[in-house]
C-alpha cells in the first residue's frame, strides 16, 4: 500500500516512477528470479497433488483400500488436499509479503537515484 501511495503522490506531482528503469535494474531482475524459483515449484506441486486424486481413483483401486474401519485412502487423500491448500496459501501469503517489501525497497532506491519518468 505504501508503494501505491508513493506512486499516486509522485504522479500527482508529474514525477511518475520510471518503471522501465526499475525493471532493468539488477535487483529487480534478481527479485523476479527468486519469485519464479518460489512460485513455479509450488504451482507444479499443487497441480500434481490436485490431479493425482482423480487419476488414481479413475485408473487404480489402491485408494479404495480401507485404512481405519470404513475410512479408505481416498477420504484421507481428499482431506489432505484441503490441508495442502491451506498450507500452501499460508506459505504463499507470507512469502509474497517479503517479495512486496523487496519491491518497495527497489522502487524507493530507484527514486533516490533519480528514477523519475520524464
Amino acid at each position: 500500500m505504501d508503494a501505491e501511495k508513493k506512486i499516486q503522490a509522485n504522479e500527482g506531482e508529474n514525477n511518475a516512477i520510471d518503471y522501465v528503469r526499475v525493471a532493468n535494474s539488477s535487483r529487480f531482475k534478481t527479485l523476479m528470479q527468486e519469485r519464479k524459483k518460489f512460485i513455479v515449484p509450488l504451482t507444479v506441486f499443487f497441480l500434481l497433488f490436485y490431479f493425482l486424486l482423480p487419476v488414481l481413483t479413475s485408473y487404480t483401486t489402491f485408494l479404495n483400500t480401507p485404512v481405519i474401519g470404513d475410512i479408505s485412502w481416498v477420504w484421507l487423500f481428499a482431506f489432505a488436499q484441503f490441508i495442502m491448500t491451506w498450507v500452501l496459501c499460508t506459505v504463499y501469503v507470507k512469502k509474497a509479503a517479503s517479495f512486496d517489501r523487496q519491491a518497495e525497497e527497489i522502487i524507493s532506491e530507484e527514486l533516490k537515484k533519480g528514477g523519475k519518468a520524464s
